[in-house]
Formats: structure tokens, sequence, C-alpha cells
């Protein structure tokens, strides 16, 4: 059997089974559409333009960080024990990605308790995990790249440090024009 070529890893899975690329982009996705939905939402319950949605006990305001925290203790305990596959799989990556959204979102408030929700931690956090998520989802395995990888991943990179250094400065002059603004927004939506 010397004349045989070992076979190469299927990244499809079997059996019907994602892949692990897959599985990443279905998180991604549900990363990111969590995300917008949850600045979305919380922009308009302070603008008053839909009703206050927030979960209140007694008057201690429940942020959605929380839910994202018993959801990714839920989806992990999940992928723990039993294992998921096939769409069973996909349906945990779409949940894992909810959770990420919803703790993610208020990663300021990790650093800063008490603090804004409009806090710039937070939004640097969400592109951090979106760029990891999206290195998973879309990076092909380290085995297959070539010189011509490696000149494209510099050329990728150094465009990255550039745009990351572009989009830091107008993020601090849009917080700086609005920042006050949205706090001021907040405050005045808190019951």
């Amino acid at each position: 059997m010397g004349w045989m070529t070992p076979p190469v890893p299927d990244t499809r899975g079997s059996l019907g089974d994602p892949s692990a690329h897959e599985l990443a982009r279905r998180a991604l996705l549900a990363f990111l559409l969590t995300f917008m939905l949850a600045r979305a939402m919380v922009f308009l319950i302070m603008a008053r333009r839909v009703p206050n949605l927030y979960l209140f006990l007694n008057s201690t305001h429940v942020h959605h960080l929380n839910y994202g925290i018993f959801l990714l203790a839920a989806v992990g305990a999940y992928l723990l024990l039993s294992a998921p596959r096939g769409n069973a799989a996909r349906r945990a990556a779409f949940a894992y990605g909810i959770a990420l959204g919803l703790t993610f979102d208020e990663f300021g408030m990790w650093l800063h308790l008490g603090g804004s929700y409009w806090q710039r931690a937070s939004i640097d956090a969400v592109v951090i995990v979106a760029a990891v998520l999206a290195l998973f989802a879309y990076a092909r395995s380290i085995r297959t790249l070539e010189t011509r990888h490696f000149r494209a991943f510099s050329v990728l990179a150094v465009a990255l440090v550039l745009f990351t250094l572009a989009l830091y400065l107008a993020a601090v002059r849009i917080g700086d024009v609005e920042g006050p603004r949205l706090q001021q927004l907040e405050l005045a939506s808190s019951p």
C-alpha cells in the first residue's frame, strides 16, 4: 500500500457534518446580526421610539450581556455534553454567535461597571471578535499557505493597520462630537 498517497483531510466534514469553517461562518453571521440589532434596539429604546423592553429587578437594570453569559453557558454545556452533529451543530454555532454578540456588545461594562453603554471598548472588542471569527471562517489551513499567500498577507496586514488607524481616528472624532449626546440620551432614558 506504499503506492497510495494519504487522503487529504476533507474540510467539509463527513456524513453531512458541517466543517469548522462553516460553523465559524454561522457564528460570525449571528454575532454581527445580534450586535447590530442590539445597538439599534438600545438606541431606539433610549430615543423612546419603541417601548422600554429592558428587564428590571426592583430598580436594577439587567443588561443584555447577562443574557449572553447565560446563553454562552448553555451552548457550552450543550456542546460538551451532547457533541451535536449536522444541523444541531449548525444551530449551536448560530446560538453561540448570538451569545457572543449579546455579551461583547457590552464589553466596556466588563471593564467599567456602571459606565456608559456607548463605551469605545465595546466596539473595539466586537471588531476583534469578528476578526477572529472571520479568520476561522475564511482562512485556509496554514499547511496550504505558499509564498504568494505570505506576500498577500503582508500587503493585507499593512492595509489593515492603516485602515485600523484611520478607523480609530474617525471614531475618536465621532466620539468627541456624538459621545456627550449619546450619554445624555442614555441618562435621560433611565428610569
